[in-house]
């Protein structure tokens, strides 16, 4: 028995379904809540775990559906120029020193993590691309990176299952990057003694009532989106020629940018909650139309070697965390939050490492210092030092780019 094919419409309406189902069940389920699944992972999860099973345990061996994903480019550059769009690279300033030193202590450590994954790759005897697939690429970039490189991966080079790998070894980091986080600092504020400081207390006020996000202001928001995406592709085009492989979604991210930061000199302002609000569900769709389409049965068959990979990284980040960024962010209260921030971004996401920080906030008291870069760094920083960092690892001839 074939499969039903869903229209582009129909399967769109399908994702959206299974992207409610996963809020549900993220918000009910403890675990998921605890560690910051991402709902979108959970409903696509639901999906792909009912449509392998019926694919296994069908005479016809596949999925009673199929889906259309034609969406699925279009989203992912939207994605990604709401990025662009959101950095107001005037705010860097307030950061100061203390996003500079973040920063420093960031980029050689996602070049060490894609060393350690091609070394690992290596003594596992697997294809080098998979060790900066499951490096900075799923770890630092997440399930939308992730799955942004997978596609190219394997249409170039032919990989098997890579995109299964992607968004398990993303999925996996973001549960690592919550469960190792909180010991790392709880072990770094009893070692040192650490409390908060009385100041840094009082630098914490209160935050001024939000207005709505309006019809307008989402308008000229998409409008400046879908403007980044246009440009990014007509550039990507341009440069396709280019000596290092520069992904089309950079391209829309970098547009994003300048559109968002040029504009004001000319009299047009963004609301970056309507731009936020579009990427984020610009993702959301995504992602759960990605994992609805995983086959699971291939994720079982490559787990071995993908925890043998994770269990290193988490290794090396929890002894960097503690020798260099810990020392390097000044060795105080907030630098201990600011480590646990860190795990959180390069195992997880930025929202696992915001989450890291209000766990040790709740216990320990609030750290304003913190709470202003780490937002900063994963709003456009880390993205686009991932981006240049493994633009640079997949020229080289070992990845056989």
């Amino acid at each position: 028995m074939d499969a039903f094919a869903l229209t582009p419409l129909q399967s769109l309406f399908a994702a959206v379904a299974c992207l409610l189902v996963g809020a549900g069940v993220t918000r009910r389920v403890g675990f998921l809540a605890r560690y910051n699944i991402p709902e979108p992972v959970t409903g696509g999860l639901l999906f792909a775990a009912v449509a392998s099973a019926a694919a296994l345990l069908g005479s016809s061996g596949q999925a009673p559906v199929a889906l259309d994903t034609t969406l699925k480019p279009t989203l992912l550059l939207m994605f990604f120029a709401g990025v662009g769009m959101g950095a107001d690279l005037r705010l860097l300033r307030q950061g100061g020193k203390a996003l500079g030193r973040f920063v420093l202590v960031l980029f050689p450590f996602i070049v060490l993590q894609n060393g350690v994954g091609l070394a690992m790759a290596t003594l596992l005897d697997l294809h080098p691309l998979y060790g900066v697939i499951v490096g900075s690429i799923t770890l630092v970039g997440g399930h939308g990176t992730g799955a942004a490189y997978a596609e190219r991966f394997a249409e170039v080079n032919n990989l098997q299952s890579v995109m299964e790998l992607s968004m398990t070894s993303a999925t996996v980091g973001l549960i690592l990057g919550g469960i190792v986080a909180g010991p790392v600092a709880q072990f770094l504020i009893r070692r040192h003694r650490l409390g908060q400081d009385q100041a840094e207390a009082q630098a914490a006020g209160p935050q001024a009532e939000a207005r709505a996000v309006s019809a307008l202001g989402v308008a000229g928001a998409l409008a400046g989106i879908l403007d980044a995406v246009i440009l990014g592709q007509w550039l990507a085009q341009q440069m396709q020629d280019l000596p290092m492989t520069v992904p089309g979604f950079l391209w829309c991210m970098l547009v994003g940018v300048a559109v968002r930061n040029l504009a004001p000199l000319v009299g047009l302002h963004f609301d970056d909650r309507a731009t936020e609000l579009i990427s984020g569900l610009c993702l959301a769709l995504f992602l759960v139309m990605t994992m609805m389409a995983l086959n699971l049965v291939e994720v079982a068959r490559t787990a071995g070697p993908l925890l043998a990979i994770l269990a290193a990284h988490t290794i090396i980040i929890a002894l960097y965390a503690v020798f260099v960024c810990f020392r390097v962010m000044g060795r105080d209260y907030e630098a201990a939050v600011t480590s646990a921030a860190f795990i959180g971004f390069n195992l997880g996401s930025t929202a696992t490492a915001i989450a890291n920080m209000q766990a040790i906030a709740a216990k320990h008291g609030p750290a304003p210092r913190a709470f202003l870069i780490v937002p900063l760094a994963g709003a456009f920083l880390v993205d686009l030092m991932n981006a240049v960092i493994l633009t640079g690892f997949l020229s080289l001839d070992l990845l056989g780019q």
